[in-house]
């Protein structure tokens, strides 16, 4: 009979053993050979245990937030009824909603070491860095394979010349300027006085 009925979500080994004896079942006897009057008996007491003689304090929901009476959960109701605290713990906005929003530990155990979700955090070795695309990656590769299949070799040298000159301009120009300027005048000038 215990093993039977801790088989119900919702009720466990005391639960069970308390309940057989207020009835006065045997918890030896086989459940098939239980009476219609006991089977309605023990319905009943799982249904609403405060009716009889069983002590409030075996509820797994004493004071209800919405009624405010000892109850006694079985089966869905157990999950359902959680759902619905955490889900008005979040709306309220409250420290414990708050915790169950971000997936931390809720009741004031250590975060340090234990209860990490997903892979190991580190830095990630080598990997490939993906080509910058232009308007969008589908579009950006379409466009690639359409210039090596069309173009071919000029369509490459064509990209080539693109992305060397906007460099070689910026790099040759600033650097000729400043060097030239200033060598040009210290040379000139010495040279000019020693013909003098």
């Amino acid at each position: 009979m215990i093993v039977g009925l801790t088989q119900i979500r919702g009720v466990g080994y005391m639960f069970a053993n308390t309940m057989l004896n207020i009835l006065k079942i045997n918890p030896n006897q086989r459940i098939g050979y239980l009476s219609q009057e006991q089977i309605k008996s023990i319905e009943n007491i799982i249904q609403n245990p405060s009716t009889s003689n069983f002590p409030s304090w075996f509820l797994n929901r004493r004071k209800d937030v919405e009624t405010g009476e000892d109850k006694h959960l079985i089966t869905s109701d157990i999950a359902f009824t959680v759902r619905n605290d955490i889900e008005r713990e979040k709306t309220s906005g409250s420290w414990r909603g708050i915790r169950h929003m971000f997936g931390l530990k809720v009741r004031g155990q250590r975060t340090r070491c234990t209860g990490r979700k997903g892979g190991a955090v580190g830095v990630a070795k080598g990997g490939k860095v993906a080509p910058a695309g232009g308007a969008g990656g589908a579009e950006g590769a379409a466009g690639a394979e359409g210039a090596e299949g069309a173009e071919g070799a000029a369509g490459a040298e064509g990209a080539a010349d693109k992305k060397e000159a906007p460099a070689a301009d910026k790099k040759e120009a600033p650097a000729a300027g400043k060097k030239e300027a200033p060598a040009a005048d210290k040379k000139e000038a010495p040279a000019a006085d020693k013909k003098k």
